[in-house]
Formats: structure tokens, C-alpha cells, sequence
């Protein structure tokens, strides 16, 4: 229990790494919304996991040679004062790194307990602090111009490069996930890897011992951290310094990657020995500054002028910054801790070395307990494939139910909307119907008019033809006359037609309504009798026709066209009627 209570400080260690330094696995990839936090998370958390496991001793070993960390509390106090360090600039959204929180806490206790630190190792350390970020630098530049040249002579179509880039994303951040849990578990357990339960647990196709198993729980915690609080981070590597395109983030992604694997990776130290090559060695780096120095590598190779140097400023001075903060908070803690609260922060012991790991010698004389857990892990993954198969089927059965749903629904909105249209045929129906009633009514009346006209017409030509009879048999010569000449006028009143005609100008005036709106504005100066002069050549009828209308003689219709002519300024070589036609 008491081991439990000092891990703490390494799982807030590890919970302030996943918010802030494995999120430069998938923040390129999030920064150009070419994949969902949510499913960026679950990848890197479960890879994060997998490396730390399985490859997570290589990059502890230099670590623990920078100080040996021989007592628990001393061990937490370092992961408590690095975690709360890189916590609270990460509040700030600045990408610092846990590595130099780390070492400055190392460097701190050592400080505070007279240890002599181990210099050379101090300064393999450093050195990385440089070496990486330019051989990420490197790797994104060569790999970006690679990648742009293939893309360049492939001509993928766009739609299949974006899911070709969707997929990329997922493998090398995988990938990077996994390297970054194999080289930066050292930073959240290296200090209580002396303190790790003798023990060893087999589980039929592989056995975890001690050490494992705490980078297990220091795995975990990093996965808690990305769920939580990365990606502010992620956005601020994604975007922050350069903006970048998709196939960029595939190649920041895949660059960290390398360097990360390259400086935890044991088999490959081994292959450059037995090559002559000098291998690299197996520190914990910054996965940030690898991060920053890829994006700076695509930026040089687009264009120096696309760099955010504000941005990069304020993460340099972070990273500065951090070290410094973190050792000065460590001695100060260490203070507290022996002095107030009376526990052992070391126990200078010596340290001996065992398989390639540096731990304390009381650690190497307990015995060495192993579990059989073959039996158990089976049935524990039968009932998990059981749970996943049973929340699968409720799931399959609850997409399902919801996919009805929506059918129905969409049905309903079918049937609402040939409901709708329906009652819209039904109303343009009525108003058709409507017009033609009208249309009816109106020729209704129009015939009615016409009819009495008839009627009326006749019962006038009945009455000249009766007087003319009644004059016939008249002896009279001067009543005759007079009652000719009576007739004349009664005749000549009746020809006026004014009533009709008033009717008729009435009509065209509202067919023809806008033309005659356009000929006052054009023409205000223009008479009555010259409007309807206009309106009856706007007709196109001949002057014959227009004499009988207006009740002058074609003659007149001639005479009053030529003054209409020259009233408006049009030419004798230009039609009039095509004038006012399209007028």
C-alpha cells in the first residue's frame, strides 16, 4: 500500500506525459482535421500502452544512470515536482518536455543528497536534447520531398489520396504511439525501477515481470492523460507553428517515430554493433522537440517565410524553462520531505547492474516470485470476447432499432410531403377552376352586352324604318321635311358611338397599361387624342380603321400621324408602328 502511495507521483507523471507529450503522436494529424480527437486517442493510448510494455527497459537504463534513486520517497518526490513542472505548462498550452523535467528533477535530488552525478551520462542526455530534433529535422525533410515527388507522379485522384492519407495517419501514428511509450516510460518510471516487486507473471504466450508491470501502470496513466487533457496540445503542435497539409502530418508523425525508435530500440543498437557502426544511445528523448523539429524540417523545405516564430519562440523558452524549474522545485521538496515529514529520500546503496538494468542491491537479493496466470488470463479473454460479442449484438440491435427510426421518419416526411403537394394540386386546381369561372362570367356578360346591343340596334332601326314609313305616306312637304331632317340628327346621335368607345379605350388602356406608363414618362407633353392615336398605331391597324375609331376621315388619320411623327422626333425612314411596338 505504501508502494502504491509513493507511485503516485509517476502516475501523474505519466497522466501529465499523455496530456502533454505523447499527444505529438496524433496533434499534426488532429491540427488538419484528418482525424477525430476521440479516435486519435484510442490509438495512441492503446499503442502508448503496448510499447512501454514490450520495449520499454532500453531508454531506462541511461536514465537510471544519471542518479541512483535508491528510496521511495525520494523517487516520488522527483516524479511529483517533474509532473507538476510539465502540468503547469501544459495549462498554458506549451509543448514542453517530460525528458527535461525529468532530468532536471534527477539533477535536483542529487544536488540536494551530495551524490555525485554521473557527468558523462548527464551530458549523452543533453546532447540528444540537440541531435534529435535535428535528425527529425532530417527525417521530415527528406521524407516530405520523397513523399511530395510520389504524389507528383502518381496522380492519385483526390478522393482516393484522402482516404490513402486517412489510413497513413492511423498506421504511423500507431507506430509512433508505440515508439513513444517505448522510449518516454523511462521519464514516468524509471526512478522506481529499484523499488519494483520481485516478481514475474506468465500468462501462457508471454510473462510480465516487475518492471514490466510497473511500466504497465505507467502506461496506463499516459493513456489517462491523452483521454484527458491533450488536445489543446495537439492543437497547438497541429497548427500553432505551421500550418500544415495532410501529407505533412504523415510525415511529422512518421519522423518522430523513427528518432523515438531509434533511441529506445535495443535490436537495433545491437545491429549497428555487430555493423561497426557507433550505436545510438538508448536515452529517453523529448518527443516534442523531435515534433517541433520535424515541422520546422517541412517548413524549410516549403518555405522559411510559412515558420510561426512566436510560437516556436515561446516553446524553446518552455523548454529552457522547464529544467530549471523542475530541479529548483525538487530541491526545495526534498527539504520538506526529509525535514518535516522525516522520510528517507536516499539510501546510498551501491547500485549493481543486472541484465542491462542498474538496480539497488537489496532489490537483486530478494527472491524472484513467478505466477502462473495461463488459466485465468484465458478465461478472462473468453469472457471479455463474450462481453464485447453481447454489447456488439446490442449495439448491431440498437443501430438497427435507430435505422427504422429514421426510415420511418423519412417516410412520414414522404408522405407529409405528398400530402403537402397534393393539397397545393388541390388549390391550384380550385384556382384554375376560379379563373375559368371568371373567364366565364366575363364572357358571359360580354355576350349579355352584346345581345341588348343587338336588341337595341334593332328596336332603333325598327323605329328609323317606321318614321321612314310614316314619312312615305305624309302629303305635307314641310312636315316631311321636318320630320327627315329630325330623323337625320336622331340617326347622327345615335352614330356617336361615345359610350362604346369610352368602353373600348377603357380596355386597351388596361391591356396596354405599362405602355402607356412608359409614353408619360417619355413624352409628357403629349394630348389625349395623341395618346390614343399612339395606342391605335401600337394596334397596327390601318387608317381606315383608325378614322371610323377617332370619327375623322383617313385623310385627318394621315395628317394627324405625320404631326405625331415629328411631336416625338422620329425619322420618315423609321417605322413608327415598329417604334411604339417596341416601346
Amino acid at each position: 500500500m505504501l508502494f502504491l502511495l509513493f507511485l503516485s507521483s509517476g502516475l501523474f507523471l505519466g497522466w501529465s506525459l499523455g496530456a502533454n507529450d505523447a499527444a505529438n503522436v496524433f496533434g499534426t494529424a488532429v491540427g488538419s482535421k484528418m482525424l477525430r480527437f476521440k479516435r486519435a486517442a484510442i490509438i495512441a493510448s492503446i499503442f502508448v500502452i503496448l510499447g512501454a510494455v514490450f520495449q520499454g527497459k532500453g531508454a531506462a537504463q541511461t536514465l537510471s544512470g544519471l542518479g541512483a534513486v535508491d528510496a521511495l520517497a525520494g523517487a516520488f518526490t522527483i516524479s511529483l515536482c517533474a509532473a507538476f513542472s510539465v502540468f503547469m505548462m501544459t495549462r498554458y498550452g506549451l509543448p514542453v518536455s517530460t525528458s527535461h523535467a525529468v532530468v532536471g528533477a534527477i539533477v535536483g535530488w542529487t544536488a540536494f543528497v551530495g551524490q555525485p552525478i554521473h557527468t558523462r551520462t548527464l551530458i549523452t542526455i543533453v546532447s540528444t536534447w540537440i541531435s534529435s530534433p535535428l535528425l527529425g529535422m532530417i527525417f521530415a525533410a527528406l521524407i516530405f520531398m520523397l513523399l511530395r515527388w510520389i504524389l507528383r507522379k502518381s496522380r492519385i485522384h483526390v478522393i482516393k489520396l484522402d482516404s490513402y492519407i486517412r489510413v497513413s495517419l492511423v498506421i504511423v501514428g500507431a507506430f509512433g504511439a508505440y515508439s513513444l511509450g517505448a522510449n518516454n516510460i523511462a521519464n514516468v518510471m524509471g526512478v522506481f525501477v529499484g523499488s519494483a516487486p520481485q516478481v514475474v507473471i506468465s500468462f501462457g504466450f508471454f510473462e510480465l515481470d516487475g518492471v514490466q508491470l510497473l511500466f504497465l501502470l505507467g502506461g496506463l496513466s499516459i493513456a489517462a492523460g491523452i483521454f484527458t487533457y491533450s488536445e489543446r496540445v495537439m492543437q497547438t503542435v497541429g497548427n500553432g507553428i505551421l500550418s500544415l497539409t495532410p501529407e505533412a502530418a504523415i510525415v511529422v508523425v512518421l519522423s518522430q517515430a523513427l528518432v523515438l525508435f531509434v533511441f529506445s530500440s535495443s535490436w537495433l543498437s545491437q545491429v549497428f554493433v555487430s555493423l561497426g557502426i557507433p550505436p545510438f544511445p538508448l536515452v529517453p528523448v523529448s518527443s516534442t522537440q523531435v515534433v517541433v523539429g520535424s515541422v520546422l524540417g517541412i517548413g524549410l523545405v516549403k518555405g522559411v517565410r510559412e515558420i510561426k516564430y512566436k510560437t516556436l519562440g515561446g516553446i524553446m523558452l518552455g523548454w529552457l524553462t522547464t529544467p530549471l524549474a523542475s530541479g529548483l522545485m525538487t530541491f526545495l521538496a526534498l527539504f520538506f520531505v526529509q525535514n518535516v515529514f522525516q522520510l528517507k529520500i536516499s539510501s546510498y546503496r551501491p547500485v549493481a547492474i543486472d541484465g542491462g538494468e542498474r538496480l539497488p542491491s537489496h532489490a537483486i537479493a530478494r527472491s524472484l516470485e513467478k505466477l502462473d496466470l495461463a488459466l485465468p488470463a484465458l478465461l478472462l479473454g473468453l469472457l471479455l470476447i463474450i462481453v464485447i460479442l453481447i454489447y456488439l449484438f446490442f449495439r448491431q440491435q440498437k443501430m438497427r432499432l435507430k435505422t427504422e427510426n429514421e426510415l420511418l421518419q423519412q417516410q412520414n416526411q414522404y408522405f407529409q410531403a405528398q400530402k403537402n403537394l397534393s393539397g397545393l394540386e388541390v388549390s391550384a386546381v380550385q384556382l384554375e377552376n376560379n379563373l375559368l369561372s371568371q373567364k366565364l362570367e366575363a364572357k358571359r356578360r360580354e355576350y349579355i352586352t352584346t345581345a341588348l346591343s343587338i336588341s337595341a340596334q334593332r328596336e332603333f332601326l325598327q323605329m328609323v324604318a317606321a318614321r321612314l314609313n310614316e314619312m312615305k305616306d305624309c302629303a305635307d312637304p314641310e312636315l316631311k321635311d321636318k320630320q327627315l331632317n329630325e330623323l337625320i340628327v336622331t340617326v347622327n346621335q345615335k352614330m356617336s358611338f361615345s359610350r362604346e368607345m369610352d368602353n373600348f379605350y377603357a380596355q386597351i388602356e388596361l391591356i396596354h397599361k405599362d405602355f402607356r406608363l412608359k409614353l408619360n414618362s417619355l413624352f409628357p407633353n403629349l394630348t389625349e387624342q395623341e395618346k390614343k392615336l399612339a395606342i391605335l398605331l401600337r394596334l397596327n391597324l390601318t387608317s381606315k380603321e383608325m378614322s371610323t375609331l377617332l370619327g375623322i376621315s383617313p385623310k385627318s388619320v394621315e395628317i394627324a400621324r405625320y404631326r405625331f411623327r415629328k411631336r416625338i422626333g422620329i425619322g420618315q425612314r423609321e417605322n413608327l408602328t415598329d417604334f411604339l411596338q417596341n416601346l
